[in-house]
């Protein structure tokens, strides 16, 4: 059967003390709102519709980049008059003989396993509720069931009797009602309560009312409903997401020095037995392969790594794809359209970018390798740089296999060094040099016998 989702967006968020609206506050770099998009997505809804209010142009922007892929409804609510009101300007949104599943944009956590169990109990002519059992449920809808222990209402806690105050079933708000029902009784709510709001959560009433089913669904860990108000609320979100995560890399084979300290902030799959020191940070598309050893406070993003590599600490690895037996920092910098193949190392405080290297060459230390092509075997020295750019454009290097470029050298692109090619140290090449040959560019070294050292005046 074919599903709606409409997902409620329009609160300011006043207590987030941000000129950033809600729903885009980041939770493991991502807004709130892309976690409750991605989900709609895995549920294969066939309609999304976000009711935004606050910040709606910036709200719209940031995620539709973040969504290109997908078509997003908008309807704008002008008014916060309540959750019934917000889902009320979403009807001329909606597909018609479908279900409706009605989820919040500050209730990231929520996760597919538990949306689809939801929606697979509950009476697609009906009417399904998502609650929750908390110890102190102070702020929320209380559920209110008869002696047969089938729900009659939701009450509002400022509506609530002390009596129904103490009814520890509390509502989430998810919601999965039959789209017809939602057409015929929105129209109809009213606002006669405390807060002068239309409340969705009268619709349970005007379901008993008809004898039409409602099914309420208890949900297993109540984490998983936990909305953001404030900033407090959200670092605490973020740390129950990012243990999920280590938990499901955990499981999967990986070795975690600390759990509660790394972060997790994408798409992560890592090998077994690959082990990850304290305070990584894994962001985008990652992928490690097995038997890895990742050192304390390296940031790896949108990059993958292959099997038996070794990233020492305090490396930072982006849009880059490295392969098997890779050995690569401490404190090495390897920016975007770096490739390397099999056993390649890459030592410290050496930076690449849009660079292939080849099977078995060392970058060892100090270095600068931008716009190159280097061959198999290659040995470049200490305090090399590839001179990429005239100011104006890019141009390449290519070296060839089993070249050995001495330290200090400076290669100036656009620039062919042959294969097994020795460059000397310290030299400076602007021309070709040739296979298997020697180049040095020198300045001829010369000792002054009757030099004098200057002497500090007094």
């Amino acid at each position: 059967m074919d599903l709606n989702v409409v997902i409620l967006a329009a609160g300011k968020g006043t207590r987030m003390k941000s000129t950033l609206p809600k729903v885009l506050q980041p939770l493991a770099k991502k807004p709130l709102l892309s976690h409750v998009l991605e989900i709609s997505y895995d549920l294969k809804a066939t309609n999304v519709v976000v009711v935004y209010g606050h910040g709606g142009e910036a709200v719209q922007s940031v995620v539709e980049k973040l969504h290109s892929e997908h078509t997003i409804a908008w309807v704008e609510q002008a008014e916060q008059l309540g959750t019934g009101h917000a889902v009320k300007v979403a009807l001329p949104e909606l597909t018609a003989g479908t279900q409706t599943l009605i989820l919040y944009g500050d209730v990231p956590l929520v996760t597919e396993q538990t949306l689809r169990s939801f929606i697979e109990s509950t009476d697609e002519e009906g009417c399904g509720l998502l609650t929750v059992q908390l110890d102190n449920p102070k702020g929320y809808g209380r559920i209110i069931r008869n002696s047969d222990n089938q729900v009659e209402a939701i009450v509002e806690e400022k509506d609530a009797t002390d009596l129904q105050r103490q009814i520890t079933e509390a509502n989430t708000g998810i919601m999965l009602v039959n789209t017809a029902l939602l057409q015929k009784w929105l129209p109809t709510l009213g606002n006669s309560n405390s807060q002068g709001e239309y409340y969705l959560t009268d619709i349970v009433k005007m379901a008993r009312d008809e004898h039409i089913s409602v099914q309420a669904s208890i949900v297993q860990d109540p984490m998983e409903v936990e909305g953001v108000n404030d900033k407090v609320q959200l670092s605490q979100l973020e740390r129950r997401y990012q243990k999920k995560q280590a938990e499901n890399l955990m499981r999967n084979g990986a070795i975690l020095a600390d759990a509660s300290r790394i972060d997790i902030r994408g798409d992560v799959a890592i090998g077994e037995d690959t082990f990850v020191d304290v305070n990584a940070v894994l962001e985008g598309r990652v992928r490690i392969g097995k038997n890895c050893q990742i050192g304390p406070n390296c940031t790896i993003i949108n990059s993958s790594i292959g099997d038996n590599s070794v990233i020492h600490a305090n490396t930072v690895i982006q849009d880059s794809s490295l392969g098997d037996t890779a050995e690569i920092g401490p404190f090495a910098r390897i920016r975007p359209g770096t490739v390397t193949e099999s056993r390649v190392k890459i030592g410290n405080f050496v930076e690449t970018k849009k660079s292939h290297i080849d099977e078995g060459s060392k970058v060892n230390h100090l270095t600068y390798v931008g716009d190159a092509e280097i061959g198999k075997g290659v040995n470049i020295g200490a305090g090399t740089i590839t001179c990429n750019y005239d100011g104006v454009n890019k141009h390449k290097t290519v070296i060839g296999d089993k070249a050995f470029i001495g330290s200090n050298t400076s290669l100036v692109a656009p620039l062919n060094i042959g294969e097994g090619a020795t460059i000397g140290a310290g030299s400076t090449v602007s021309k070709d040099a040739k296979e298997n040959a020697l180049t040095v560019t020198r300045a001829k070294q010369i000792t002054l016998s009757d030099w004098q050292r200057p002497v500090k005046k007094t």
